[in-house]
């Protein structure tokens, strides 16, 4: 996988050459993670590092490259540490020897495109103190703590921590349930999980297990079967569950087995609802239906993985995709968080996967051009259903009352 992130908070360290990002990385995180020299432009690509933060849990720190660096090379390490803006909950802005200027203005920016909650550390106090009037002016103006800080003799670490703690969104590290509106204590949701060429080897998939716990944590009672066992044992279950979960590959013999009584979804659009944009993925889908030739439609997964023969975003959405819209389309596919290939605008649509590995914030931030450039979106387990005619079933649990009913039509 290119990164698990789950439900890491991840922390950017950003700043100038030189300025002590990654001396601060290691007094963080109590050991030398990353390399650490007098000659400016040591960090070249982002290094991550995982640690414990009190009163947080798990959490990465990412170094960066300096947003000062220069020539060509120099240039696309800039490219690189601005494309982490994407991937983090928070950012720590440093800088040095009382130096502020267009550099750190320009980074600050950055930051609030993105809706990134970040404060400043002054590194080197043991070589220049902070001064006073540049603490108050940067205090004002960008409403953040700005921190006098020595990574070698770190003795105000714990006010660096408190920070973090403050800033970080809870949303980062503390989960809302994936089921828990829809559940009451002892209710028995049904999950349907093939064990086919793509089951991981002596193991569930992350949403599988992710959907259990959720089940157990609301006290009621998660049954598991393969998709084969399903008729037999829906004869003999009494009562009837409180919902059933399939994974999107086999959904039409769900569907079909299932009694229209019994609410019905996946995997996929569970996991949309829980941290996808679930509102504009509802909006987006219907656009399956008006695709043209030549259309390029753009597949978004969010991890690297070995791809099979019969891969469900590689293999199968194109070729269910095909057979439904009967045109002649094009499907560019781009794995883990890697850049897009072509200008957003020259997509009719695009198809997110669950995004079992990444975060909210990271799924927002990933489909954010296509939103803003009037690009439909949707996502994997709601493009199947939809192929497959059984879309309103599918999202019907998850829909509130203030989406219109032709939103979805």
């Amino acid at each position: 996988m290119s990164r698990g992130k789950a439900s890491k908070p991840h922390i950017g360290i950003f700043g100038r050459r030189n300025n002590g990002k990654s001396s601060i990385i290691n007094t963080l995180a109590g050991q030398a993670v990353a390399i650490v020299s007098e000659i400016a432009g040591t960090t070249t690509d982002p290094v991550k590092k995982s640690i414990e933060i009190p009163g947080i849990g798990a959490s990465v720190l990412v170094d960066t490259a300096g947003i000062d660096d220069s020539g060509d090379l120099g240039l696309k390490r800039i490219a690189k540490t601005k494309s982490v803006l994407k991937t983090i909950d928070l950012a720590i802005l440093v800088i040095a020897d009382n130096s502020f200027g267009e550099y750190e203005e320009n980074l600050i920016v950055e930051f609030k495109n993105f809706d990134l909650p970040f404060f400043i550390i002054h590194n080197k106090n043991d070589m220049t103190l902070l001064s006073g009037k540049l603490k108050s002016e940067l205090a004002s103006k960008y409403k953040t703590e700005v921190i006098d800080f020595s990574a070698l003799r770190p003795d105000n670490l714990e006010q660096v921590v408190e920070c973090m703690q403050k800033l970080i969104p809870e949303s980062a590290y503390k989960q809302a349930s994936l089921l828990g509106d829809l559940l009451s204590c002892g209710d028995m949701v049904l999950l349907v999980t093939p064990i086919d060429i793509e089951a991981p080897e002596g193991r569930m998939i992350l949403p599988q297990v992710q959907a259990i716990r959720d089940i157990l944590d609301n006290d009621a009672i998660a049954v598991v079967l393969k998709e084969r066992e399903l008729d037999h044992y829906l004869r003999k279950m009494s009562p009837p569950p409180a919902l059933v979960i399939t994974d999107s590959q086999v959904f039409p013999k769900v569907d079909a087995s299932v009694p229209k009584t019994i609410p019905l979804t996946s995997f996929s659009i569970m996991l949309a609802r829980h941290k996808g944009d679930f509102d504009n993925y509802v909006k987006g889908t219907p656009h399956l239906s008006k695709l043209n030739d030549e259309d390029k439609i753009l597949i978004l997964e969010s991890c690297t993985h070995h791809v099979s023969c019969d891969d469900i975003g590689r293999i199968k959405i194109p070729r269910w995709l095909d057979n439904f819209s009967g045109k002649k389309l094009h499907y560019q596919i781009v794995a883990g968080l890697d850049d897009l290939p072509e200008d957003i605008h020259n997509y009719a649509l695009v198809i997110q996967c669950g995004g079992c590995m990444i975060t909210r914030r990271q799924i927002a931030n990933r489909l954010k051009p296509a939103i803003e450039a009037g690009v439909p979106v949707t996502n994997y387990g709601m493009a199947i259903a939809y192929v497959h005619g059984i879309y309103h079933r599918a999202i019907a649990p998850f829909i509130k009352d203030g989406i219109e009913k032709e939103d979805y039509l």
